[in-house]
């Protein structure tokens, strides 16, 4: 999906909604504006058609949207408000928005039998329907198998945890954007006082580096903030910034600030003041002002804690990588819009077959986890794609898969046979690991609400699937209903009996 145009459109929404008092189910739109631009190839909201609504709602989200039948209505609703913001926004005429009115009307009628029939979901919606949404939304990270001895358990507070991976700009984006940055063109003129007497070699960018962390470690007395409490938690307010990658509302960097100095501070002054120093983006609106690092920022803090020892990694460009790079970069953690950009350019270098067989490729022998992501990435392909994906009809691993990606797009497929679908049923919980072990709470929850059934888990000792006895073990554990839990504790026996044999 394109983020960029969605998070704008979404924004504006928000914003026609207050203006009008409309309520604005933001969340909802989002996913109507998502699977539209990742299926139907909407790239703005223009894009948007009568028969757009008519394959999102009837086809892709049955397919796709875990949600009970009586959630139709909301959707819908949000349908129309969508429909209503597009024509008063001019992006659809009045006799195109008449249309759209008229398709969402006989969609409500017809959306809820849709989402209830399960010969529409697709295998991923069938699958993890007894897994859980969240689990899609998870850093997946491949075991290594052996556990290093470290000692004393590490520390688990947010300032020791392991920095995330970030991208920075080039020296030439960087060195233009600080030629508009206040504080400098001041500190030309000498009229910074607690910058005096700074030594800044190596030129436009080694001057900033030095520049950031003097304001970070220096002693500026208030000269950046207006707060001299203040700057002396620029570091820990700055790392909070790069830690998040993405503008925290200005009420949560004040809360931040508040308990850091245990005192009152003014935000605006200081999200104004940092801004002034090319710190700091303001984004939002008045009434929900925001604020993240600039990637001036993120550079120059990057530096600062390279110079001190710290572990701050640089997120690699997958879209040069080949298909197993781009999967293996996937999995050690890309921030989300990163990720799509990549994936976006990486498809656009090749055909949607190349990019199939690419991915099936390094797929094929691969954990459960590389192996959804790839999976992942193909379902995005368009017919074109078919040739390379009837290829994976060969490989056991990826044949269900396969059969999946054909059927979805009315493509003539084999049938999947009751083996193949024990054996996919297995490979997606593998998947789902990563989130049952962080979250396992929430994951016997969904397992509770629609769990695999007894019968089926019985059967899955049987199926030679390298982590069938991990996935059982975690339904034993995981289950709430007890006999159901006993079932699959007595199928993990059998599994690792089967396996010492």
């Amino acid at each position: 999906m394109s983020i960029e145009w969605v998070n704008s459109a979404i924004d504006d929404l928000r914003a026609w909604g207050r203006a009008r008092g409309v309520e604005v189910d933001a969340d909802e739109v989002r996913l109507l504006c998502d699977y539209a631009s990742d299926y139907l190839n909407v790239n703005k909201l223009a894009d948007f058609t009568p028969a757009t609504f008519d394959e999102l709602l009837l086809s892709i989200y049955p397919r796709k949207v875990i949600a009970p039948p009586e959630s139709a209505e909301e959707t819908v609703a949000a349908g129309r408000t969508l429909v209503r913001y597009l024509q008063e926004s001019g992006e659809v005429g009045d006799e195109t928005a008449a249309a759209m009115r008229e398709r969402l009307a006989d969609i409500e009628t017809r959306m809820p039998d849709a989402l209830a029939d399960t010969a529409n979901f697709g295998m991923a919606k069938s699958l993890f329907s007894s897994i859980g949404p969240e689990s899609l939304e998870q850093s997946i990270a491949i075991p290594s198998g052996e556990v290093p001895d470290l000692g004393e358990a590490p520390c688990d507070c947010p300032g020791c945890t392991p920095r995330p991976a970030v991208r920075p700009a080039t020296p030439e984006e960087l060195e233009a954007e600080l030629r508009g940055v206040p504080l400098l063109a001041a500190l030309d003129r000498g009229a910074v006082p607690y910058l005096e007497g700074l030594r800044a070699p190596g030129g436009p960018l080694g001057r900033w580096a030095a520049v950031v962390a003097h304001l970070m470690e220096g002693d500026t007395g208030g000269g950046v903030t207006g707060s001299a409490g203040v700057d002396e938690e620029l570091y820990d307010l700055f790392d909070m910034l790069y830690r998040v990658q993405a503008p925290v509302p200005a009420e949560v960097i004040g809360e931040y600030l508040e308990e850091l100095v245990e005192e009152e501070v003014d935000v605006p002054a200081v999200l104004a003041r940092l801004a002034w120093c090319g710190l700091v983006r303001l984004t939002g609106d008045g009434a929900h002002p925001a604020a993240g690092l600039t990637p001036a920022a993120v550079w120059a803090l990057r530096e600062h804690y390279l110079a001190l020892g710290l572990d701050a990694p640089q997120a690699p460009d997958l879209a040069e990588a080949d298909a197993r790079g781009l999967i293996e970069g996937l999995l050690d953690g890309v921030p989300a819009e990163l990720a799509e950009s990549d994936i976006d350019r990486w498809l656009a270098a090749r055909s949607p077959e190349e990019a199939a067989a690419e991915l099936f490729d390094a797929a094929s022998g691969a954990p459960a986890v590389a192996r959804g992501i790839a999976v992942t990435i193909v379902d995005r392909l368009g017919a074109g794609a078919e040739p390379a994906v009837r290829g994976g009809l060969d490989d056991p691993e990826l044949r269900p898969h396969a059969i999946h990606w054909l059927i979805s797009r009315g493509l003539p497929a084999p049938h999947l046979t009751h083996d193949e679908l024990l054996w996919v049923s297995v490979d997606m919980l593998a998947l789902a690991m990563p989130h049952a072990q962080e979250a396992p709470e929430i994951f016997a929850e969904n397992m509770g609400a629609s769990g695999p059934p007894a019968h089926l888990i019985e059967e899955m000792w049987q199926v030679d699937h390298p982590d069938v006895v991990e996935v059982l073990e975690l339904l034993g554990r995981s289950l709430p209903d007890t006999t159901t839990a006993k079932a699959a504790r007595k199928a993990a026996f059998k599994a690792r009996s089967r396996a010492i044999r």
